[in-house]
């Protein structure tokens, strides 16, 4: 039999690497395959497969679409499928539970497992990333134990005790042995990530507070609590993000970082008093959820082409645009990953740093301490940079140095707040920049909008009614192209019985061609322009959410809801 040292050395594991590593296992006490991700010999996925090579175990790359068995999820506690990253992902017919591990030389899991299940268990080895995500999806509906933490609650006869424990980064899967008014933050902030939440509000009324998740754009109505412990959670929150809790009347801003396990989340705080008490917004930016590409993000193959032949420009300004939470850093991040950092000097300025790109300089803007967009920006053309990111233009400082960056021979990626591309363009000028700067400088100008997606587990086809062909005939389809029928979710455990799950992007991309140069220089409104770049092949908001009703991905509802009338 081919020895594992062997097996490593044919993956790409060099001979001294391999004696390192194992010198290391030695004094340590850990394990050498965790070594050599450590140090970063071999990716996961590779070193997985040499494993399950050498010990006969099966090999999954992915974990998608597989069901976890509901014995598992009734008789094991999170904890232990967080802590050891285990989850079973079949039971064979005789009775054999084949669990995914990422850590083939750890059996000791394995065996406390095969005593709580009862049962004989067979490792399948997979990535750790595809192994956390199904835990949160199998113990997405299970009960959280916010009630059981609201009971630990008012059996506290110390309300406030130990709100002011902090770690540099919190764990919300570690509540045992923490004060009972930590255990139900925590608690609330793990449910909330395990239902894909993007903000958790803590609004006050005069009876209760409200717990409220966002969950693909849509705010949905969680659990309350008892108005009693209302000032106690608000400390405790405050104190997670570095805020003063003796400050009541004034709103704040503050930021935390929280850990799920091994994977990072960066929390945004705000608080505004309300006269009913402090409220509370957190916005949850999940550092390990995935970077997207642009064949991923819902854009059509003419689309994309166009957005890929702007991205080998040496220079002008890319303006993404939309209203908050419509995915327009998604789509610049998507953009900056098609980027040869190997051959270009890549820079950005953002407010906050949302996801690590490899090979790019990433700058946080600091308001107390004066680094502004615009100041972020001056200083990256003293970088000898090819393409840089600003966060946003939201004053006129800012959009000239990105101007004047663009028209010195550099490729500069933004984002505005406007309703559509040609609004982007007006927006500009009435910042005061001139026109002349407008219509040299910008490029291409994407407008964009966030639609969810049917679920994939209940959409089923039905009959037009006569509510679905008003809705139809609103959005400006043609009845005979649908055949009869409309594709819809009915509502199932996975979507929280909403009929969606996910979303994608609808878009509206304009280039800056001549003829938009000259409408710049003369003036022309938004409107004009617009249906001018109509006329030239301009796909707009609503046209492309027409192609995805047609497509079956989205509902006429979902596009009615984020777009208007392309003329009035």
């Amino acid at each position: 039999m081919v020895s594992i040292g062997d097996l490593l050395i044919d993956a790409g594991v060099a001979r001294n690497q391999l004696e390192e590593c194992r010198g290391l296992a030695s004094t340590s006490g850990e394990s050498i395959d965790r070594i050599l991700l450590q140090r970063g010999y071999l990716d996961e996925p590779t070193l997985l497969q040499v494993y399950a090579k050498h010990l006969g175990y099966e090999f999954k790359e992915s974990l998608e679409g597989l069901k976890v068995p509901t014995q598992f999820v009734d008789q094991v506690p999170i904890q232990f499928a967080r802590n050891y990253n285990l989850i079973p992902i079949e039971v064979t017919d005789d009775r054999i539970v084949k669990v995914a591990t990422c850590a083939p030389l750890d059996p000791h899991p394995m065996d406390d497992l095969s005593a709580l299940l009862g049962c004989e268990i067979d490792a399948v080895l997979a990535p750790r990333l595809e192994i956390t995500g199904l835990i949160g999806r199998a113990y997405r509906h299970k009960a959280d134990g916010i009630d059981e933490a609201l009971d630990a609650v008012a059996e506290d006869g110390d309300i406030g005790s130990m709100a002011a424990e902090i770690d540099e980064a919190e764990d919300v899967l570690n509540v045992s042995n923490k004060a009972p008014i930590i255990k139900l933050v925590n608690t609330v902030l793990f449910q909330a990530l395990k239902m894909r939440a993007s903000d958790v509000h803590f609004q006050p009324y005069a009876d209760r507070m409200q717990v409220r998740f966002r969950i693909d754009g849509i705010l949905y109505d969680m659990d309350s609590i008892p108005r009693r412990v209302q000032d106690a959670i608000i400390s405790r929150v405050k104190v997670m993000g570095k805020m003063d809790i003796a400050e009541r009347r004034l709103p704040q801003d503050g930021r935390a970082t929280i850990r799920l396990g091994d994977g990072e989340v960066d929390v945004r705080i705000s608080s505004v008093p309300t006269s009913d008490g402090e409220r509370i917004v957190m916005r949850l930016l999940d550092k390990t959820s995935k970077l997207y590409t642009l064949d991923e993000i819902g854009l059509t193959q003419e689309n994309q082409d166009t957005m890929a032949s702007f991205l080998d420009y040496n220079h002008g300004i890319i303006l993404v645009t939309g209203p908050t939470g419509s995915g327009k850093t998604t789509t610049l991040y998507a953009s900056m990953a098609q980027i040869d950092t190997s051959q270009k000097n890549v820079l950005t300025i953002e407010d906050p740093v949302e996801y690590a790109l490899a090979g790019v300089s990433q700058v946080q803007v600091n308001q107390k301490k004066g680094l502004t967009f615009a100041k972020g920006l001056r200083s990256f053309l003293r970088q000898d940079p090819d393409v840089m990111m600003v966060g946003e233009i939201r004053d006129l400082e800012t959009a000239e140095v990105a101007i004047r960056a663009a028209l010195t021979g550099h490729l500069v990626f933004s984002t505005v707040h406007t309703n559509d591309a040609a609004s982007t363009i007006t927006r500009m000028v009435d910042q005061g920049v001139e026109p002349y700067l407008v219509s040299s400088s910008i490029i291409l100008i994407i407008a964009q909008r966030l639609v969810r997606t049917n679920c994939k587990h209940c959409t089923t086809t039905v009959p037009i009614t006569d509510e679905w062909r008003a809705k139809l005939e609103k959005v400006g389809i043609e009845l005979n192209l649908m055949k009869g029928v409309v594709s819809v979710g009915e509502g199932c455990e996975e979507c929280f019985h909403s009929g969606y799950s996910g979303r994608t992007a609808i878009y509206e991309i304009m280039p800056v061609d001549e003829t938009l140069r000259t409408q710049i220089m003369e003036g022309a409104s938004a409107t004009i322009m617009k249906r001018s770049a109509v006329q030239r092949g301009m796909v707009t908001l609503r046209e492309d959410g027409r192609q995805k009703i047609l497509s079956g991905a989205t509902t006429a509802d979902e596009v009615l809801r984020v777009t208007q009338l392309d003329f009035e």
